[in-house]
Protein backbone atom coordinates (compact mmCIF):
# COMPACT_ATOMS: atom_id res chain seq x y z
CA UNK A 1 0.00 0.00 0.00
CA UNK A 2 1.61 3.58 -0.96
CA UNK A 3 2.13 5.76 1.98
CA UNK A 4 0.64 8.68 0.88
CA UNK A 5 2.78 10.85 3.34
CA UNK A 6 5.87 10.70 1.79
CA UNK A 7 6.98 13.29 -0.53
CA UNK A 8 7.11 10.94 -3.86
CA UNK A 9 3.51 9.51 -3.14
CA UNK A 10 2.45 13.59 -2.63
CA UNK A 11 3.49 13.95 -6.24
CA UNK A 12 2.45 11.36 -7.76
CA UNK A 13 -0.70 12.19 -6.49
CA UNK A 14 -0.96 15.68 -7.54
CA UNK A 15 0.63 14.89 -10.34
CA UNK A 16 4.56 16.45 -11.07
CA UNK A 17 4.43 18.44 -14.59
CA UNK A 18 7.24 17.07 -17.35
CA UNK A 19 9.22 19.89 -18.53
CA UNK A 20 8.99 23.90 -18.62
CA UNK A 21 8.46 26.94 -16.43
CA UNK A 22 5.85 24.67 -13.95
CA UNK A 23 8.44 21.96 -13.64
CA UNK A 24 11.37 24.68 -12.10
CA UNK A 25 8.71 26.25 -9.97
CA UNK A 26 7.03 22.39 -8.94
CA UNK A 27 10.93 22.12 -7.85
CA UNK A 28 11.11 24.72 -5.74
CA UNK A 29 7.97 24.50 -3.98
CA UNK A 30 7.83 20.76 -3.42
CA UNK A 31 10.99 19.24 -3.12
CA UNK A 32 13.14 19.94 -0.07
CA UNK A 33 16.10 17.92 -1.67
CA UNK A 34 17.40 20.54 -3.84
CA UNK A 35 18.66 23.79 -2.43
CA UNK A 36 16.11 26.15 -4.03
CA UNK A 37 13.54 23.84 -2.21
CA UNK A 38 15.62 24.00 1.30
CA UNK A 39 15.97 28.06 0.64
CA UNK A 40 12.03 28.26 -0.42
CA UNK A 41 11.05 26.00 2.64
CA UNK A 42 13.20 28.20 5.03
CA UNK A 43 12.00 31.86 3.92
CA UNK A 44 8.48 30.27 4.51
CA UNK A 45 8.81 28.96 7.95
CA UNK A 46 9.81 32.04 8.81
CA UNK A 47 7.28 33.81 7.40
CA UNK A 48 4.21 32.02 8.80
CA UNK A 49 6.03 32.87 12.55
CA UNK A 50 6.63 36.74 12.02
CA UNK A 51 2.55 36.33 10.53
CA UNK A 52 1.86 34.38 13.99
CA UNK A 53 3.67 36.50 15.86
CA UNK A 54 1.70 39.53 14.45
CA UNK A 55 -1.65 38.17 15.22
CA UNK A 56 -0.82 37.39 18.64
CA UNK A 57 0.07 40.88 18.98
CA UNK A 58 -2.94 42.56 17.73
CA UNK A 59 -5.15 40.37 19.96
CA UNK A 60 -3.29 43.23 22.89
CA UNK A 61 -5.79 45.87 23.02
CA UNK A 62 -3.08 48.29 24.14
CA UNK A 63 -0.56 47.43 21.04
CA UNK A 64 -3.64 47.12 18.94
CA UNK A 65 -4.46 51.20 19.85
CA UNK A 66 -1.05 51.98 19.22
CA UNK A 67 -0.24 49.99 16.28
CA UNK A 68 -3.48 49.56 14.30
CA UNK A 69 -2.02 50.72 10.60
CA UNK A 70 1.29 48.84 11.07
CA UNK A 71 -0.61 44.99 12.22
CA UNK A 72 -3.29 46.21 9.46
CA UNK A 73 -0.81 46.83 7.17
CA UNK A 74 1.11 43.55 7.96
CA UNK A 75 -1.49 41.62 7.94
CA UNK A 76 -2.28 42.41 4.24
CA UNK A 77 1.29 41.59 3.42
CA UNK A 78 1.06 38.38 4.57
CA UNK A 79 -2.25 37.75 2.90
CA UNK A 80 -0.89 38.60 -0.65
CA UNK A 81 1.99 36.78 -0.20
CA UNK A 82 0.22 33.66 1.50
CA UNK A 83 -2.08 34.20 -1.64
CA UNK A 84 0.33 34.41 -4.32
CA UNK A 85 1.89 30.76 -3.15
CA UNK A 86 -1.41 29.48 -3.01
CA UNK A 87 -2.04 30.06 -6.69
CA UNK A 88 1.78 29.14 -7.41
CA UNK A 89 1.46 25.78 -5.85
CA UNK A 90 -2.18 24.97 -7.76
CA UNK A 91 -0.33 26.16 -10.91
CA UNK A 92 2.57 24.41 -10.95
CA UNK A 93 0.59 20.69 -9.91
CA UNK A 94 -1.69 19.03 -12.95
CA UNK A 95 -3.63 18.35 -10.59
CA UNK A 96 -4.90 21.88 -8.92
CA UNK A 97 -8.25 20.11 -7.41
CA UNK A 98 -6.70 17.34 -5.36
CA UNK A 99 -4.03 19.81 -3.82
CA UNK A 100 -6.78 22.08 -3.38
CA UNK A 101 -9.14 19.50 -1.43
CA UNK A 102 -5.90 17.55 0.51
CA UNK A 103 -5.22 18.71 4.41
CA UNK A 104 -2.61 21.23 3.39
CA UNK A 105 -4.41 22.53 0.46
CA UNK A 106 -7.47 23.29 3.05
CA UNK A 107 -5.25 24.77 5.35
CA UNK A 108 -3.43 27.17 3.38
CA UNK A 109 -7.32 28.51 1.95
CA UNK A 110 -8.13 28.85 5.54
CA UNK A 111 -4.61 30.98 6.16
CA UNK A 112 -5.87 34.00 3.29
CA UNK A 113 -9.55 33.29 3.68
CA UNK A 114 -10.57 35.46 6.81
CA UNK A 115 -8.73 38.58 5.66
CA UNK A 116 -10.46 38.67 2.40
CA UNK A 117 -14.10 38.09 4.09
CA UNK A 118 -13.25 40.85 6.26
CA UNK A 119 -12.97 42.90 2.82
CA UNK A 120 -15.60 41.82 1.14
CA UNK A 121 -18.60 41.35 3.79
CA UNK A 122 -17.61 43.96 6.50
CA UNK A 123 -21.11 43.49 7.77
CA UNK A 124 -19.73 40.04 8.94
CA UNK A 125 -18.47 41.91 12.10
CA UNK A 126 -21.48 42.52 12.95
CA UNK A 127 -22.30 38.93 13.08
CA UNK A 128 -18.49 37.31 13.78
CA UNK A 129 -16.51 37.96 16.45
CA UNK A 130 -13.05 39.29 15.15
CA UNK A 131 -11.52 36.93 17.35
CA UNK A 132 -13.00 34.15 15.16
CA UNK A 133 -10.77 35.38 12.51
CA UNK A 134 -7.77 35.75 13.93
CA UNK A 135 -8.31 31.80 15.36
CA UNK A 136 -8.99 31.05 11.46
CA UNK A 137 -5.63 33.25 10.74
CA UNK A 138 -3.83 30.65 13.01
CA UNK A 139 -4.20 28.23 10.93
CA UNK A 140 -0.80 29.14 9.42
CA UNK A 141 1.23 27.28 12.24
CA UNK A 142 -0.48 23.78 10.40
CA UNK A 143 1.26 24.69 7.23
CA UNK A 144 4.65 24.66 9.40
CA UNK A 145 3.84 20.85 9.81
CA UNK A 146 4.38 20.35 5.57
CA UNK A 147 8.15 21.71 5.60
CA UNK A 148 9.43 20.30 9.52
CA UNK A 149 10.44 16.69 9.02
CA UNK A 150 10.08 16.09 12.42
CA UNK A 151 6.42 17.04 12.48
CA UNK A 152 5.82 14.83 9.64
CA UNK A 153 7.97 12.04 11.26
CA UNK A 154 5.42 12.49 14.83
CA UNK A 155 2.64 12.67 12.55
CA UNK A 156 3.52 9.12 10.69
CA UNK A 157 3.65 7.55 14.14
CA UNK A 158 1.09 8.69 16.56
CA UNK A 159 -1.47 7.41 12.62
CA UNK A 160 0.51 4.10 12.45
CA UNK A 161 -0.35 3.41 16.90
CA UNK A 162 -3.49 4.82 16.60
CA UNK A 163 -5.14 1.33 16.76
CA UNK A 164 -2.95 0.77 19.91
CA UNK A 165 -3.48 4.21 21.10
CA UNK A 166 -7.65 4.07 20.73
CA UNK A 167 -7.52 0.18 22.85
CA UNK A 168 -5.40 2.00 25.55
CA UNK A 169 -8.65 5.12 25.61
CA UNK A 170 -11.45 2.51 25.54
CA UNK A 171 -9.63 0.67 29.04
CA UNK A 172 -9.31 4.36 30.63
CA UNK A 173 -12.55 4.89 29.78
CA UNK A 174 -13.94 1.54 31.45
CA UNK A 175 -11.96 2.41 34.58
CA UNK A 176 -13.09 5.56 34.82
CA UNK A 177 -17.40 4.78 34.34
CA UNK A 178 -16.73 1.86 36.96
CA UNK A 179 -14.46 4.07 39.27
CA UNK A 180 -17.12 6.96 39.03
CA UNK A 181 -19.99 3.98 39.54
CA UNK A 182 -18.12 2.93 42.45
CA UNK A 183 -17.99 6.71 44.03
CA UNK A 184 -21.38 7.31 43.23
CA UNK A 185 -22.40 4.13 45.76
CA UNK A 186 -19.97 4.56 48.23
CA UNK A 187 -20.04 8.79 48.34
CA UNK A 188 -23.73 9.57 47.47
CA UNK A 189 -25.28 12.17 47.06
CA UNK A 190 -25.23 13.74 50.21
CA UNK A 191 -21.53 13.97 49.63
CA UNK A 192 -22.07 16.14 45.98
CA UNK A 193 -21.71 12.71 44.11
CA UNK A 194 -25.56 13.45 42.42
CA UNK A 195 -25.49 10.81 39.71
CA UNK A 196 -22.97 8.39 37.80
CA UNK A 197 -22.42 10.96 35.06
CA UNK A 198 -21.16 13.69 37.87
CA UNK A 199 -19.28 10.66 39.44
CA UNK A 200 -17.63 9.76 36.10
CA UNK A 201 -16.86 13.84 36.05
CA UNK A 202 -14.95 13.50 39.11
CA UNK A 203 -13.12 10.02 37.76
CA UNK A 204 -11.93 12.03 34.94
CA UNK A 205 -10.55 15.03 36.79
CA UNK A 206 -9.11 12.69 39.40
CA UNK A 207 -7.40 10.48 36.94
CA UNK A 208 -5.94 13.13 35.08
CA UNK A 209 -4.38 14.39 38.27
CA UNK A 210 -6.54 18.34 37.47
CA UNK A 211 -8.40 17.94 40.74
CA UNK A 212 -10.45 21.26 40.20
CA UNK A 213 -11.95 20.57 43.95
CA UNK A 214 -15.70 21.31 43.00
CA UNK A 215 -16.49 17.55 44.30
CA UNK A 216 -14.56 15.96 47.09
CA UNK A 217 -14.50 12.66 48.36
CA UNK A 218 -15.47 12.70 52.53
CA UNK A 219 -15.27 8.97 53.13
CA UNK A 220 -12.01 7.28 54.24
CA UNK A 221 -12.83 4.91 51.75
CA UNK A 222 -13.82 7.13 49.08
CA UNK A 223 -10.14 8.65 49.54
CA UNK A 224 -8.43 5.63 49.30
CA UNK A 225 -10.36 5.05 45.74
CA UNK A 226 -9.20 9.12 44.92
CA UNK A 227 -5.43 7.98 45.65
CA UNK A 228 -5.48 4.87 43.65
CA UNK A 229 -7.18 6.90 40.85
CA UNK A 230 -4.02 9.67 41.28
CA UNK A 231 -1.46 7.50 41.24
CA UNK A 232 -3.05 5.50 38.33
CA UNK A 233 -3.29 8.60 36.06
CA UNK A 234 0.46 8.87 35.99
CA UNK A 235 0.32 6.07 33.90
CA UNK A 236 -2.13 6.84 31.63
CA UNK A 237 0.15 9.60 31.16
CA UNK A 238 3.05 7.49 30.44
CA UNK A 239 1.54 4.55 28.52
CA UNK A 240 0.28 6.56 24.97
CA UNK A 241 3.86 8.56 25.52
CA UNK A 242 5.80 5.17 25.03
CA UNK A 243 3.38 3.35 22.36
CA UNK A 244 4.47 6.28 20.60
CA UNK A 245 8.12 6.92 21.69
CA UNK A 246 8.57 3.34 20.27
CA UNK A 247 6.60 3.70 17.06
CA UNK A 248 9.03 6.36 16.05
CA UNK A 249 12.07 4.00 17.07
CA UNK A 250 11.54 1.42 15.05
CA UNK A 251 10.49 3.67 11.91
CA UNK A 252 14.13 5.09 12.63
CA UNK A 253 15.79 2.18 12.00
CA UNK A 254 14.39 1.42 9.02
CA UNK A 255 16.10 1.79 6.04
CA UNK A 256 16.48 5.11 3.66
CA UNK A 257 13.76 6.32 1.85
CA UNK A 258 13.69 7.85 -1.15
CA UNK A 259 14.64 11.54 -1.36
CA UNK A 260 12.29 14.19 -4.05
CA UNK A 261 15.61 14.39 -6.26
CA UNK A 262 14.69 14.36 -9.83
CA UNK A 263 17.07 13.21 -13.22
CA UNK A 264 17.17 16.16 -15.03
CA UNK A 265 17.18 13.87 -18.15
CA UNK A 266 14.23 11.12 -17.76
CA UNK A 267 12.85 12.49 -14.98
CA UNK A 268 12.54 9.59 -13.00
CA UNK A 269 12.58 10.13 -9.00
CA UNK A 270 12.23 8.54 -5.84
CA UNK A 271 16.46 8.31 -5.79
CA UNK A 272 18.10 7.04 -2.69
CA UNK A 273 19.92 9.40 -1.01
CA UNK A 274 23.33 8.11 -1.77
CA UNK A 275 22.68 7.85 -5.15
CA UNK A 276 24.85 9.26 -7.76
CA UNK A 277 23.64 8.63 -10.91
CA UNK A 278 19.96 7.95 -12.25
CA UNK A 279 18.60 4.19 -11.25
CA UNK A 280 16.88 4.50 -15.04
CA UNK A 281 18.83 6.13 -17.75
CA UNK A 282 22.63 6.43 -15.70
CA UNK A 283 22.43 10.12 -15.89
CA UNK A 284 24.41 12.17 -13.13
CA UNK A 285 21.88 13.37 -10.41
CA UNK A 286 22.01 16.61 -8.59
CA UNK A 287 23.56 16.40 -5.37
CA UNK A 288 21.53 15.79 -2.23
CA UNK A 289 21.06 18.59 0.26
CA UNK A 290 20.65 16.82 3.38
CA UNK A 291 17.20 18.62 4.95
CA UNK A 292 18.30 21.05 8.15
CA UNK A 293 14.97 20.42 9.75
CA UNK A 294 12.51 21.25 6.57
CA UNK A 295 10.89 19.18 4.44
CA UNK A 296 7.97 19.41 2.19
Amino acid sequence: MTDLSSPNARSDRWGKPMRGWRLWLYTIIFEADTRAGQLFDRWLIALILVSLVVVAADSVEALQRRFHLVFFSLEWLFTVLFSVEYIARLTCVRHPLRYATSFFGIVDLLAILPTYLALLFPELHALIDVRVLRLLRVFRVFKLAEYVSEYQALGAALVASRRKILVFLSVVLMVVVIMGTVMYVVEGPRNGFTSIPTSVYWAITTMTTVGFGDITPKTDFGRLIASMMMLLGWGTLAVPTGIVTAEMTFRRVQPPQPTTRTCHECLTEGHLPQAIYCQHCGAPLPAYQQSGGAGA
